[in-house]
């Protein structure tokens, strides 16, 4: 299975944030989207950095101000991605071992959707289940 199967069937929306903007911005963007994730990128479409759930706790611990940071001080800048035709299987050990739950995918170069881990759960639940239907499929008496 593809990644491209994934984004056909949970759509390709991709919420992104400038790094310049604030701390209270990219929390209520996440909030308002419910997501875990937004990708960081100025005007093209060339991810710089993502900012998730964990980056906005790490940010609030100890920092009474946490509010005013910009997104471009507390994102993650090494951003791992994905294409549409890589493997669902190899991204979700990527994810696993690397430790991150949010893919942002691109195509050519230009970002064409985010994953993140439950996605990849569920496509590769959905795979194993068809399998084991086809398998009992073809060992039933009859």
């Amino acid at each position: 299975m593809k990644i491209a199967n994934i984004l056909s069937a949970k759509g390709m929306n991709v919420f992104t944030i400038a790094p310049q903007q604030l701390l209270r911005e990219a929390i209520h963007l996440l909030a308002q989207h419910n997501v875990g994730a937004l990708v960081v990128a100025e005007k093209s479409d060339k991810p710089i950095g993502i900012i998730t759930e964990r980056d906005v706790v790490r940010a609030a611990a100890g920092n009474e101000n946490f509010f005013a940071v910009r997104v471009g001080d507390v994102m993650t800048k090494d951003v791992i991605t994905a294409a549409p035709e890589d493997d669902v299987k190899s991204v979700g050990q990527t994810m696993t071992t690397r430790r991150f739950r949010h893919m942002p995918i691109l195509d050519r170069g230009k970002m064409v959707g985010i994953i993140s881990i439950g996605d990849v759960l569920k496509a590769q639940l959905e795979e194993y289940e068809g399998l084991i239907e086809t398998l009992n499929a073809q060992i039933a008496p009859g």
